[in-house]
Order: structure tokens, then C-alpha cells, then sequence
């Protein structure tokens, strides 16, 4: 782990998700009460490539938009100081999602999310993934910081 980012298992400690649902791989940079850049390794055996679409694999666009909040996700617990207290950070809104680009296997999908609006229990983001500098996608998105369900 370096002072900006953090491997596969850091990110392991910051969020509930697990494979299949796991879609960020690494942090190459986190700015307290900022901005994030995490990444995700696009590759050829993720499930949803097997039906989206055969013989022309796209990731899902709201894929994308998912891996934008988890990044958003790692950024809020860091910046609340929630990092291992097993709170969870829910959607609450998505805004003004634009898809720009396809998400083709064997890429490294860039991850970069940002506080619009950042509050105790609710937070807005703004997020942009990428690959290779070329925008993929942008959304805007809220969401809550809330305990687990019992």
C-alpha cells in the first residue's frame, strides 16, 4: 500500500462486495474528502460478457456506472473515517448517466469519482470512467452511508 493508493486486498477491507459483484481491482490514488481514481481490469471471463453480447462483448453501462460507486464508495468510507465499521453505502439517486464509449474486453477501465456534496450520512458524486484517456461514461449519482441490514 502507498501513501495514495492500495492493492486488491485494501480495497477488500473498504467494501462489502465480492466476485462477481467486485469491480474495483485497485486504488491508484485516493484524496481525502476529494477524489478517487481506482481501476478495473476488464477481462474476457467476467460473467456478463458470456450474454452482452455473443461474439461482440460490451460491458453494461450500468455496470460502469456500478464500479463509479463502488469507487465513490472507497472515497466516502476513507474521507468519513468508516473504513471497518461495516457500514454500507446505498444508491440513492443516478443523474445525467452518458454513455460515450464502448467497454471491450482486455482493457483497464479507469475509475474516477469526485464529492460534489459531502454530509454525514448522504453524499453526492461525480464520476467519469475511462480507458486509455477516452471517456466511457459520466454519471452523477447520491448515495447514503447507512448500517447493514440485520
Amino acid at each position: 500500500m502507498s501513501e495514495t493508493g492500495f492493492d486488491i486486498v485494501e480495497v477488500l477491507k473498504r467494501l462489502p462486495h465480492r466476485y462477481p459483484l467486485l469491480l474495483v481491482d485497485r486504488v491508484a490514488e485516493l484524496v481525502a474528502d476529494e477524489r478517487i481514481h481506482a481501476v478495473k481490469a476488464v477481462s474476457f471471463n467476467e460473467d456478463f460478457f458470456q450474454g452482452h453480447f455473443p461474439g461482440a462483448p460490451i460491458m453494461p453501462g450500468v455496470l460502469q456506472i456500478e464500479a463509479l460507486a463502488q469507487a465513490a464508495g472507497v472515497l466516502a468510507v476513507e474521507s468519513l473515517g468508516l473504513a471497518g465499521s461495516g457500514k454500507l453505502v446505498y444508491f440513492m439517486a443516478i443523474e445525467n448517466a452518458k454513455f460515450r464509449a464502448p467497454v471491450t474486453p482486455g482493457v483497464l477501465l479507469d475509475l474516477k469519482a469526485e464529492f460534489v456534496q459531502k454530509r454525514a450520512r448522504v453524499c453526492k458524486f461525480a464520476g467519469e470512467a475511462s480507458v486509455d484517456g477516452k471517456v466511457t461514461c459520466e454519471v452523477q449519482f447520491t448515495a447514503m452511508i447507512a448500517d447493514a441490514p440485520e
